[in-house]
């Protein structure tokens, strides 16, 4: 019996001091505070791009990457793509904070992963394509993505090539390195397809660049890219205008649309000129956008990008000149939308510029909820309407947990009573507008002849706005802000640049402090 005692006590004393050590090195390692992860789609046989979280506080730092053990990297943004990498093989990348105080590395984060194999790569002009503009080659590039076999490259050279409706399909790239333009024959976009436009699941015409079907209840395409330095030319409003006149408005197609995808990467492209939207995703997930330049001026409808019941959508380094809204953040609409209640969750906005258009927006169709939205670093310049959440009491669902931060904006607008696209039967509830963080702003520029907040809830009290903060935004001398049927709404160093607070006007509302 003795000496089964000893034992125990022995056994008792190596597993405490097992855990004992075990605790102290997990003590000891540095906390991955800034959530390192590949953005989704970027990973290639040759390249990857990082995302992390930023630095907490006022300090400004620098993000220090090393790629196995070899600096390649100094960046102040929260992205970065490295390129040259050789194929088939295994990295770790090493994230860094510096302090620009120069102290030693707060903390840092690690990531390994493995790039891809080399693909095989299809040319289309060795599938028909021609460089000329007389001549429509949407089977010639069709028949070039159909023989693409997994892991290959879909490559449209220098030149301009004309196009009707394309389809891409799951664990491929569409490199374009010329000009892909769209045909303004509204047939060259047949047949219709099952989509979803303004909130409703109805028929339209294909887009020029069309992945997957709409499904509700899983991905149809994955492992897919859309890249190559070019430029995406859609038909514009002279092919819009068509559609209309065949279908009706609501029949058009987009610039690119994406239907039940996941894990996809739009980068490194101008894309301009579409019929309507010119980047859509619905029912998606894992959504890369970086590196784009969107230009929509004098489209009708013109938004850049819009996420759509779409979850874990990456919006990043990308530059906007529209004619309606850089974008829009929507989960369909009324009755509809409430009862297939797929919400758009985790959206980050970060190091975009925003040069015109109605506004980075969440809304109107809103009525499948919208969560998790960070707008992050980013710069807008005379927008309609600024950072703007909108909806209208019919719509049903929520919007919840905004953070706005580090921007530099001209306005922000919350809205609960637009007055369009507002047709058909009411959702059962009226929406919900809560837990909104506007922090580091600057909205020096923001004009004196209107608010430049403007936060309006719903006149039901039991859907006020609620639970709203605004801190440390630097706003112009005798700015204005309007607060209608809120409750829990703060606001803490608010105020101009040589001290004067703004001029408060609250209507309907409780609990507010400024």
């Amino acid at each position: 019996m003795a000496n089964r005692a000893s034992l125990n006590a022995i056994h008792r004393l190596f597993w405490v001091s097992f855990f004992v050590a075990i605790a102290a090195r997990v003590a000891a390692a540095p906390i991955d505070k800034r959530h390192l992860l590949i953005a989704p789609g970027t990973l290639t046989e040759s390249s990857v791009t990082l995302l992390w979280d930023k630095e907490s506080g006022k300090e400004k730092v620098a993000y220090e990457l090393s790629l196995n053990g070899k600096a390649v990297a100094s960046t102040s943004k929260t992205n970065y793509t490295i390129a040259q990498l050789a194929p088939a093989t295994q990295y770790t990348i090493r994230l860094s904070v510096k302090p620009a105080s120069g102290q030693k590395d707060k903390e840092f984060s690690t990531l390994t992963f493995k790039t891809a194999a080399k693909g095989k790569v299809y040319n289309v002009l060795d599938y028909g394509a021609k460089n000329d503009t007389a001549i429509v080659n949407t089977k010639a590039i069709q028949a070039a993505i159909t023989a693409c076999e997994a892991g290959g490259t879909v490559y449209i050279p220098k030149g301009t090539y004309v196009s009707g409706a394309l389809f891409l399909k799951s664990n491929m790239t569409l490199r374009i390195e010329g000009v892909l333009k769209g045909s303004r024959v509204p047939d060259d976009y047949l047949p219709m397809i099952l989509n979803r436009f303004e909130g409703w699941e109805l028929s339209t015409y294909a887009s020029l660049l069309n992945a997957g079907t709409l499904n509700r209840n899983g991905y149809t395409v994955s492992n897919l890219r859309i890249t190559g330095g070019g430029t995406i030319l859609g038909g514009g409003r002279r092919l819009g205008d068509a559609m209309t006149k065949a279908h009706g408005l609501r029949s058009r197609g987009r610039l690119i649309c994406l239907l039940s995808c996941q894990d996809v990467s739009i980068s490194h492209l101008t894309v301009t000129e579409p019929p309507c939207w010119t980047i859509h995703y619905i029912y998606s997930h894992n959504i890369s956008c970086h590196d784009l330049a969107i230009v929509t001026k004098g489209i009708h409808n013109g938004d850049g990008i819009d996420p759509d019941s779409s979850t874990d959508s990456y919006i990043f380094n990308c530059t906007f000149d529209t004619g309606d809204d850089c974008i829009a953040i929507k989960s369909g609409k009324n009755p509809e939308g409430f009862a297939i209640a797929k919400p758009t969750r985790n959206v980050r906005i970060t190091d975009c510029d925003f040069l015109r258009g109605h506004g980075i927006s969440i809304g109107s169709e809103m009525s499948g909820g919208v969560s998790e939205v960070l707008v992050q670093d980013c710069k807008a310049g005379p927008l309609l309407h600024g950072m703007q959440i909108k909806g209208t009491k019919d719509r049903g669902g929520y919007v919840r947990n905004v953070t706005v931060r580090e921007c530099q904006l001209r306005q922000i607008t919350i809205f609960s009573a637009v007055n369009y696209n507002n047709d058909g039967a009411p959702a059962p509830e009226i929406p919900t507008f809560e837990n909104f963080v506007f922090q580091n702003i600057d909205l020096s520029e923001a004009s004196a002849a209107e608010p430049a907040i403007n936060i309006n809830g719903f006149k039901d009290p039991a859907h006020r706005l609620r639970n709203v903060t605004f801190s440390n935004i630097r706003l112009p001398d005798n700015a204005k802000v309007v607060i209608n049927d809120a409750e829990r709404v703060s606001f803490t160093e608010v105020k101009s640049a040589s001290g004067v607070k703004p001029a408060y006007s609250a209507t309907g509302s409780v609990d507010i402090s400024y």
